[in-house]
């Protein structure tokens, strides 16, 4: 990686900032490559205060953690996804659904370990700070918590998958939420027989990346760029095309 020629005196060294590039970039969403082996008590503490350090806005941190190793809930969670997932496939055109049926979209019952990252909607004592326009930072906020989680999962080894497929209000139940606490995000966590080389999705035609230099905009929107030589990075950063 080239180094730049203006201060990069807090920049981390090489080694460290292509860990952090190949992390990100190799992050997958984990569905059927999970092992049964458990996952170390004290990797779940690193994995879990990454998480807790994310940015939040105004500091609110809306975050909670419920770990989740009960076979018996994690069989009710299992239900409910599969109503769920049947509601979801017949969203989509018949030929369509024939493809969504292929998919393996969650791997509750095959990890060692279920965790869902709740928002506490009510989190923050009164008016949070830089909240009072836009309130669903809390949310946002929660969801930089799981980025982190998941980047920190992929540097231990650890795949993390992300089962969207529920219905929340009856997840709050199972999981005896309060009133004011949104599930957020319900994962899969476990070690795996390997990291696929593309995203799942992408492996089985059903949606491709899009090209980095048609989602970037120069002042406005569907404006070009005014600085070519930017243009000229976002081509070179693509080359290979990032999976």
């Amino acid at each position: 990686m080239a180094e730049h020629s203006g201060r990069a005196d807090h920049a981390f060294p090489p080694p460290q900032r292509e860990g952090l590039y190949r992390a990100i970039h190799e992050r997958r969403d984990v569905r059927a490559q999970f092992l049964p082996d458990p996952v170390p008590p004290e990797v779940l503490a690193r994995l879990l205060d990454a998480a807790h350090h994310a940015p939040s806005v105004g500091f609110m941190q809306p975050w909670d953690f419920l770990v989740i190793d009960s076979l018996e809930v994690r069989r009710r969670v299992h239900r409910l996804f599969l109503q769920e997932n049947e509601r979801g496939a017949q969203q989509f055109s018949a030929e369509r659904q024939q493809a969504y049926r292929r998919l393996k979209l969650e791997g509750i019952l095959e990890s060692p370990l279920n965790l869902c990252i709740t928002c506490d909607r009510s989190r923050g004592d009164g008016p949070v700070l830089g909240r009072t326009s836009i309130v669903d930072t809390d949310l946002f906020s929660t969801c930089l918590a799981v980025q982190n989680l998941w980047l920190a999962a992929r540097a231990e080894g650890i795949g993390l998958g992300w089962v969207s497929i529920l219905d929340q209000q009856e997840l709050a139940t199972i999981l005896d939420l309060p009133e004011q606490v949104y599930p957020l995000a319900y994962l899969c966590l476990g070690y795996v027989s390997e990291f696929l080389q593309q995203p799942e999705l992408a492996r089985s035609g059903w949606r491709q990346r899009l090209p980095l230099t048609e989602l970037v905009h120069g002042n406005g929107w569907g404006q070009a760029l005014a600085d070519e030589a930017l243009h000229e990075a976002l081509r070179e950063v693509a080359k290979p095309c990032q999976p």
